[in-house]
């Protein structure tokens, strides 16, 4: 779609946003923590932002254990002690749930609209 303004036929550009990996930023952070460049140059070798360069830099104690050679995360423990704790209160939920559901059919229910209709009809 080209939208004219003023007489004059501009074009919109969209760029599609870089996403880095973690393998990529650890790279980046060790070359800014071993200080043999500065940021500029470290910049222009990768192509990001300053900022960029100066987050990652100050974040990598952070992250940098987490990070396996892969780069995904590493999976702690705890979360998969976490995961399966919350997979059983799922099933025990469930079961309570089908148990109520059950328990409540055979119960006396409450008369419905069409019950109440056909008592005072005659």
């Amino acid at each position: 779609m080209w939208p004219w303004y003023g007489g004059f036929r501009q074009e919109v550009i969209t760029t599609q946003r870089r996403r880095h990996g973690g393998v990529f930023e650890v790279r980046v952070a060790i070359e800014a923590i071993a200080g043999h460049k500065t940021v500029n140059e470290i910049r222009s070798a990768y192509e990001i932002h300053p900022s960029r360069v100066a987050k990652w830099k100050s974040g990598a104690p952070a992250y940098l254990p987490e990070v396996s050679a892969n780069g995904r995360q590493v999976k702690t423990p705890s979360d998969s002690q976490t995961e399966a704790r919350l997979y059983e209160e799922v099933g025990r939920l469930t079961m309570e749930v089908e148990y109520l559901k059950e328990s409540s059919g055979s119960a006396a229910r409450a008369p419905s609209r069409a019950d109440r209709i056909g008592e005072g009809v005659s």
